[in-house]
């Protein structure tokens, strides 16, 4: 009796290792978007993540749909921003974005003040800062952020990438990963002798590493496609003052060089 006990957990936990065998040659390492805030996941992945059909109705944010597509899929899309813009003052226009993305319920990622020389030899304040809104606040905060200034933006974009075939490919994955636990974690309470317990709690641990860092890559998609990132460079008017001389604005070389006689003229 206790023998054929032992035959079946070895042959239960055989089938566990060689599923997980069979996984890990069919996988690959999920991709990355936006911040590389966790690290890549192991080579194993989920089953085939399910058909997207052709007839879904998306939203403004792209991130939910209608039609005949099952309820509980969700279209994850990660819009990301970047525009850059002229101001009287950066540090005053600095502190006005920051206030912003934190009323529309963001934070500030990054922010940066300093000094730059331009051509003239004349030194100015220029900044830069990192902000994350909600993601269906975008094109508001992009609004806000136009209007901060009085010219045209010096330029601006907007990235979207769709993640969702990746992200159900994760939540099958994680599936999986827990089903295997549960088996592990039975096998493990039925396992008598010293070796048995201790090769099934290396492949346990090593399951719940994956079930780790799979929930992690969840979670950031997640928060990637519920948060936009808008990078925000922030000029003074005087680092974009053409260079005139009696009517004639030179650019390129020709600006470059006639700002370097004035210098060595004065």
């Amino acid at each position: 009796m206790k023998k054929n006990r032992k035959r079946h957990i070895s042959q239960l936990f055989m089938i566990l290792m060689f599923s997980g065998l069979v996984l890990g040659s069919c996988a690959s390492a999920p991709k990355s978007y936006g911040e590389p805030v966790y690290e890549e996941a192991a080579e194993e992945v989920a089953t085939a993540p399910q058909a997207m059909p052709d007839d879904m109705e998306y939203n403004e944010e792209g991130r939910s749909f209608s039609g005949s597509a099952p309820d509980e899929v969700q279209r994850i899309v990660i819009k990301n921003a970047s525009i850059s813009i002229v101001v009287d003052d950066p540090t005053t226009t600095l502190d006005t974005v920051s206030k912003m993305a934190e009323d529309m319920g963001g934070f500030v990622v990054s922010a940066n003040l300093y000094q730059r020389e331009l051509e003239n030899d004349l030194t100015v304040t220029q900044a830069s800062i990192t902000i994350r809104v909600p993601a269906e606040k975008l094109n508001q905060a992009l609004g806000l952020i136009r209007g901060s200034s009085e010219q045209d933006p010096l330029n601006e974009s907007i990235e979207s990438q769709d993640v969702t075939r990746d992200y159900v490919d994760q939540k099958s994955r994680l599936r999986n990963l827990e089903k295997t636990e549960a088996q592990l974690s039975k096998i493990m309470k039925e396992a008598d002798e010293t070796e048995d317990v201790l090769a099934v709690y290396s492949e346990l641990a090593r399951v719940q590493e994956q079930i780790e860092v799979t929930k992690g890559q969840i979670q950031y998609y997640e928060q990637s496609a519920a948060m936009s990132i808008i990078n925000i460079e922030i000029l003074p008017n005087e680092a974009v003052q053409p260079l005139t001389i009696g009517g004639w604005q030179p650019v390129g070389v020709a600006k470059s060089a006639v700002q370097s006689l004035i210098n060595a003229l004065t």
